[in-house]
């Protein structure tokens, strides 16, 4: 077990307070994804609405730029119409254009145009070079008509396209993102950087194999309205999307341009003050929740000095030191209490010490007594024995004496004389005397012993 693992083992202050700070930890952070969660949904919602009002507002903008330019060309059409027959005053009035727009970058008339590839509506073609170096790009309106020859001419309005993104890109709704138009094949219409005007961004796409790019530029040349997730020189991006829509307006022939409006979001600007805000939420809680550990391990610390000190008195009466005092808390918690109850009982089990030590003492009195009394009478067996021992020697001569004159008068009687017979008598007789004589003074030495012990 490691040092640290030791010293968290030992110290109930640090459990308690890693256990409360492990549970709310738990709690915050359920809290925080929770949080988190519906906060990213709210944003990704919000983005989704600030893209969809920004779209809607660019292509308005936009909008509202070929409308001016229509209306401009229908006002001057009429009076064209009465002046068919001279060319230099039909030229005057496309100048004029110019003058009466600021849209307009350029006006002109073309004279017996192609029917065959000019159409007898009005219409926007899509994006050419213009001017005599080319370098121009711009979206023009056609607007057909035909002169009292009946051959087919055609005013051709120019609105430069880097005018157009300039006038667009001044509302982008945030300093990283990216505002695009694409015409019907995919051309693109509007976008900041001006090198790519008049590009295709599907063969873009394809060529920088940037299959994100190329599905998102696939749904908007489908007229769909949505979003993709893009990767754009490795970021993240959103590409939002939806079609262009020619507003309704009383007299204005209604086109289906089959362009499509896009913005690209990077992640950053959706997502950025959402990813800060996280880390600064997660540092907060991180410290908060250091500081709170640190201030409850203190105060658990200070709440749990009584039962150290229990501890500590408890070990010193396990050691043997019964009269370790133990003073009473005032405090009427559960450690007080236990407090209360630990001075009760060490007064117990101190008088129940002493009652012990005093028996215990008095017992040793009476046992010292009587292994006194014990070594008393094995000496004063050891004495009998030896004494027993002693008279039953002596006595062993006369009996074996008095056992063999009698076996002989028994065996030879009537073989002896009578003056061996009586010699024999007598000294039967002595002996006998001799043997009483020894036993009476063992049965004396028997009493006087008993007397004594």
């Amino acid at each position: 077990m490691s040092k640290v693992s030791k010293i968290i083992a030992k110290t109930l202050s640090f459990r308690l307070s890693l256990r409360i700070i492990a549970a709310l930890a738990l709690l915050l952070m359920l809290a925080l994804i929770t949080m988190f969660y519906f906060s990213r949904k709210a944003v990704r919602e919000e983005a989704l609405q600030n893209a969809g009002q920004t779209l809607e507002a660019m292509v308005e903008n936009i909008d509202n730029v070929l409308l001016s330019v229509e209306q401009a060309a229908g006002n001057v059409y009429w009076k064209m119409l009465a002046h068919t027959d001279q060319p230099e005053l039909m030229d005057t009035y496309a100048h004029k254009l110019m003058e009466c727009n600021p849209y307009i970058t350029g006006s002109r008339i073309i004279w017996d145009a192609d029917s065959t590839k000019v159409g007898a509506m009005a219409q926007w073609t899509t994006p050419r070079k213009v001017g005599r170096d080319g370098v121009n790009e711009a979206v023009t309106f056609s607007l057909p008509f035909y002169d009292k020859n009946q051959k087919l001419n055609v005013l051709t309005i120019d609105v430069s396209l880097k005018m157009l993104s300039k006038f667009v890109l001044e509302d982008k709704p945030s300093p990283n993102s990216i505002c695009a138009l694409l015409g019907k094949e995919g051309t693109i219409i509007i976008y900041e950087d001006s090198t790519r005007l008049n590009m295709n961004l599907v063969a873009l796409a394809e060529r920088y194999e940037h299959p994100t790019l190329l599905a998102a530029a696939e749904a908007m040349l489908a007229g769909e309205t949505g979003y993709k997730e893009v990767s754009l020189q490795g970021k993240t991006c959103y590409a939002f999307y939806k079609p262009f829509k020619q507003a309704e307006v009383r007299g204005r022939a209604m086109m289906d341009l089959g362009w499509s409006a896009g913005i690209i979001y990077p992640e950053e600007d959706i997502f950025g003050s959402y990813n800060r805000l996280v880390w600064t939420v997660l540092i907060i809680a991180v410290v908060g929740l250091g500081l709170l550990m640190f201030f409850c391990r203190l105060y658990i610390h200070h709440q749990l000095l009584p039962l150290r000190r229990l501890g500590k008195s408890a070990q010193h009466i396990a050691d043997g030191q019964y009269d370790e005092p133990i003073p009473r808390s005032k405090n009427q918690d559960e450690v007080g209490r236990l407090q209360n109850h630990f001075h009760t009982m060490q007064q117990s089990l101190a008088q129940h010490m002493g009652e012990l030590q005093q028996l215990s003492d008095t017992l040793k009195e009476r046992g010292e007594v009587l292994q006194t009394a014990y070594e008393l009478a094995q000496s004063a067996d050891r004495i009998k024995t030896n004494f027993l021992y002693n008279m039953t020697d002596q006595m062993k001569g006369p009996v074996n004496s008095i056992l063999q004159s009698v076996k002989t008068i028994c065996q030879h009687g009537s073989e002896l004389t009578d003056e061996e017979t009586g010699k024999m008598v007598d000294d039967i007789m002595k002996r006998g005397d001799k043997v009483t004589a020894l036993l009476n003074q063992l049965i004396a030495d028997s009493e006087r012993l008993e007397v004594k012990s």
